[in-house]
């Protein structure tokens, strides 16, 4: 048997894409740059135009669903396990660099992203959780059951307009980040640290 013929039977044996099948993902312009490191469910729906770096991992069994949209861009480490809940992501988001890491891999999970967010430097995301349109994680943050309202991207002038922000280390739990809002950790997120992300950024 050859190495490729072994790959796929193992692959396929866990329900995920054979290299080829990867590589097809191609023809709706998604670029793949190395499709024997990125593992993809064959159930995961994924759209059109998005970048998959060496070392992507998208998950899901009977028991979840994994919804991708498009031009996203996935950088190395990035893993999405949808096993006991719906992963939803929308589109021209960036997981990574750092590695990023969203699991609903309990009873009641159910994780959305919506559009144009940035999720960096090792976060991850666990439980009941909505990342609004142009929110942002930036650092190690263990993230469960929580809500980044909608707002601008990034790249937004007035960063009382931008979308809920979290920066920092540490775990954030139970509670929303309304827009224009973001929390600095250092171990630990509490609501009761909101301030208005212009403190730190100066509107343009």
């Amino acid at each position: 048997m050859s190495v490729s013929a072994y790959l796929d039977r193992v692959r396929r044996e866990k329900g995920l894409f054979a290299i080829e099948e990867v590589v097809g993902l191609s023809e709706r312009g998604n670029v793949i740059y190395d499709p024997y490191s990125t593992l993809i469910s064959a159930g995961a729906v994924i759209g059109r135009g998005n970048v998959f770096f060496p070392g992507v991992y998208l998950f899901c069994t009977d028991g979840g669903a994994l919804e991708i949209g498009d031009a996203n861009i996935f950088h190395a480490n990035t893993l999405f396990e949808a096993s006991a809940g719906a992963i939803r992501v929308g589109s021209r988001n960036q997981f990574g660099e750092g590695g990023f890491t969203a699991k609903a891999n309990r009873p009641g999970a159910s994780i959305v992203i919506g559009d144009r967010g940035r999720y960096l430097n090792g976060a991850a995301v666990f439980g009941e959780t909505v990342l609004g349109s142009g929110s942002q994680l930036l650092g190690a943050i263990t993230v469960d059951s929580c809500r980044l309202e909608p707002g601008g991207s990034f790249r937004e002038p007035d960063p009382d307009r931008r979308a809920g922000l979290l920066k920092g280390a540490g775990a954030a739990r139970g509670f929303t980040v309304p827009a224009g809002h973001v929390i600095v950790g250092a171990g630990t997120f509490s609501a009761s640290d909101l301030q208005l992300q212009s403190n730190f950024h100066p509107k343009v």
